[in-house]
């Protein structure tokens, strides 16, 4: 397998420091809002990254944190009256919905900021101990980039006396511009957490560093923390590469083997942006647009590339995730095996290409064409329907596509009121046929159609489909 390492600029072949184990970590949420697109699509490439590590048998060990306190978090929590508690645990919850509906597989682990204040604290002991990092008189800690021979050596950004970095307030007595927060002094009235260093409370860029210290190293003396680091390539600097100064100063090891990071969303060719007003919540699209074929949508792009969100490329998409269940609906109640084809083996390697989605949904639409051409002219061909069955079940376990049942998928969109007025009408319309009230069953076909549905009558019973 091969990965495209975002501080070597280069795809490299990865192998795992410890034989047979992948520890990946992911940059997670702060949670003072609903998630976004953005969200979406980190979670969604790490999701489709750990399915294929998977797939090449090996066991991942998946972490991604919460990030549950923070100025913006603060803020929030005092404009609108409640506590930072109540607050990030509403959105917390928000978040695991939306991540389900997308067909995420919860992390191994998912560690909260407010819950490893320790390992934080004894991160910024070292780094002071170590001359890394300085206190100022108002008691705040920076990490003293100056010291790290190696700073910038992630992002490979040319930095000058110009650069900040203010996620929180910074102080006027650091001794650089580009020197960072670890702790930020709290007085009795504020938010803040008890510590050897005084009231105050951590830096952002602290507690990816310092939770993966805690959850993810096994041995002090390995060369890397983790296997792999994820995010989205807005954190790579600062963020990024602060973290990896952090631990290299404060451990034996570096923080990462490889880093990987996914491109920005942009809505209608604009990067997504709360300020531009055009921050598209998950919880809206979902309103709107069943979480499959969101799912399939956003992972359509190479996870690198920017994604244009657009309704028209959406529903386009979504006709070539229809092949899908249609060829599911062809196979209904044969049962699922796991036999090896060739086609998996094709699309294990198009997705050990650094995830070469491009390639993947290619050989998807050409093993559902060949499928539908052998059964058109060969309806008996039991070879054939196995193959097929094996792969939509291959297909289902690494892209997490086709997981629903192949009629309730296309009855996705149709309110429940029309639902339920649909159901009722089938069930009338079956008594008529009983009946042999032909002229009536047909009049309540009319009214079925005209409420948006097609119907059809099948050995199994009659089925429909929802178009609006």
């Amino acid at each position: 397998m091969h990965i495209y390492d975002s501080a070597a600029k280069t795809k490299r072949k990865f192998i795992e420091q410890n034989k047979g184990i992948v520890y990946l970590y992911v940059c997670g949420p702060t949670v003072y809002d609903d998630a976004h697109l953005g969200h979406a699509k980190s979670a969604l490439t790490f999701d489709l990254l750990s399915r294929v590590l998977k797939a090449h048998n090996l066991h991942v060990v998946y972490a991604r944190n919460i990030t549950d306190i923070d100025d913006k978090i603060i803020q929030k929590a005092k404009q609108i009256g409640i506590s930072i508690q109540e607050l990030t645990d509403k959105f917390t919850t928000k978040y695991h919905k939306d991540m389900a509906h997308l067909g995420i597989t919860p992390p191994d682990i998912e560690p909260k900021a407010t819950q490893s204040v320790d390992a934080m604290t004894d991160m910024i002991g070292r780094l002071l101990d170590s001359g890394h990092a300085y206190k100022v008189r108002n008691g705040d800690i920076y990490f003293d980039t100056s010291s790290d021979k190696k700073y910038l050596s992630i992002s490979h950004k040319i930095q000058d006396d110009s650069d900040k970095q203010n996620r929180i307030i910074s102080s006027d007595e650091k001794k650089h511009n580009a020197d960072f927060a670890l702790w930020k002094h709290a007085n009795k009235d504020e938010v803040g957490f008890d510590s050897i260093f005084g009231r105050g409370r951590p830096g952002w860029h602290l507690e990816c560093s310092a939770m993966i210290e805690k959850h993810l190293v096994k041995d002090d003396a390995q060369k890397y923390a983790v296997d792999i680091h994820g995010g989205g390539a807005d954190l790579l600097f600062p963020h990024h590469e602060n973290e990896a100064a952090q631990t290299r100063c404060s451990t034996s090891h570096e923080i990462a083997a490889y880093w990987m990071h996914n491109g920005f969303v942009n809505i209608n060719n604009q990067k997504m942006s709360k300020s531009l007003g055009n921050s598209f919540f998950i919880k809206d699209a979902l309103k709107l647009y069943n979480g499959e074929v969101l799912r399939f949508y956003l992972l359509s792009t190479h996870y690198r590339s920017n994604f244009n969100f657009t309704e028209d490329d959406l529903l386009a998409s979504k006709k070539r995730l229809d092949r899908i269940y249609r060829l599911k609906q062809r196979l209904f109640g044969l049962q699922e095996n796991t036999m090896q084809t060739d086609f998996q083996i094709q699309l294990l390697k198009a997705l050990s290409d650094d995830l070469n989605i491009s390639l993947s949904m290619a050989l998807i639409d050409e093993m559902i064409s060949n499928v539908n051409d052998v059964m058109d002219s060969d309806k008996k061909n039991k070879q054939i329907k196995k193959e097929a069955v094996s792969n939509l079940t291959y297909i289902k376990t690494i892209l997490g596509f086709g997981f629903q049942d192949p009629f309730e998928y296309f009855q996705a969109g149709a309110p429940k009121k029309i639902k339920e007025q649909i159901l009722a009408l089938i069930t009338q319309r079956e008594q008529a046929k009983k009946q042999k009230d032909y002229q009536n069953a047909d009049k309540i076909r009319e009214q079925i159609i005209a409420l948006g549905a097609n119907i059809m009558d099948t050995p199994k019973g009659t089925l429909w489909e929802y178009h609006g």
